[in-house]
């Protein structure tokens, strides 16, 4: 395992650097988008961008958006729910609306594919069928 996360170091750059072209696509394509908003880089951070999330109006359309593309085999993820909403708070009573801002973000995230090996052909698929549902 060690020399496996080793080996994986040595090629950290070349990740990054992937995974950041593959952003700027979607950046420029979403910036333009009024119905959804991007998470900016600003200029006192560096993203290596892990995930590639985006907001939308709000937890509906979030939820349609969510099974559309998984119905075009497009597999996205929602990250990540407020740690007090998680079961073992609840018991402790903590509120809904302790966090509005971490709950709204909560509600209108979906994190869409980003990884290493993201090809042109696929990345431009997403972005059709994410324009398609816009429609």
């Amino acid at each position: 395992q060690c020399a496996l996360g080793i080996s994986q170091l040595k090629k950290i750059d070349k990740f990054i650097k992937k995974r950041r072209e593959i952003a700027k696509i979607y950046d420029q394509v979403f910036e333009k988008i009024k119905e959804v908003e991007i998470i900016k880089e600003n200029k006192d951070q560096f993203n290596s961008y892990h995930l590639y999330p985006i907001k939308v109006e709000n937890e509906k359309i979030r939820l349609k958006l969510f099974n559309y593309l998984k119905l075009k085999n497009i597999l996205c993820q929602v990250h990540y729910i407020p740690v007090y909403r998680h079961p073992y708070y609840q018991k402790l009573k903590y509120k809904k609306g302790l966090c509005p801002k971490a709950e709204d973000f909560y509600n209108r995230e979906i994190s869409i594919p980003m990884y290493f090996s993201l090809s042109k052909k696929d990345q431009n698929f997403i972005i059709k069928s994410i324009l398609e549902f816009l429609k």
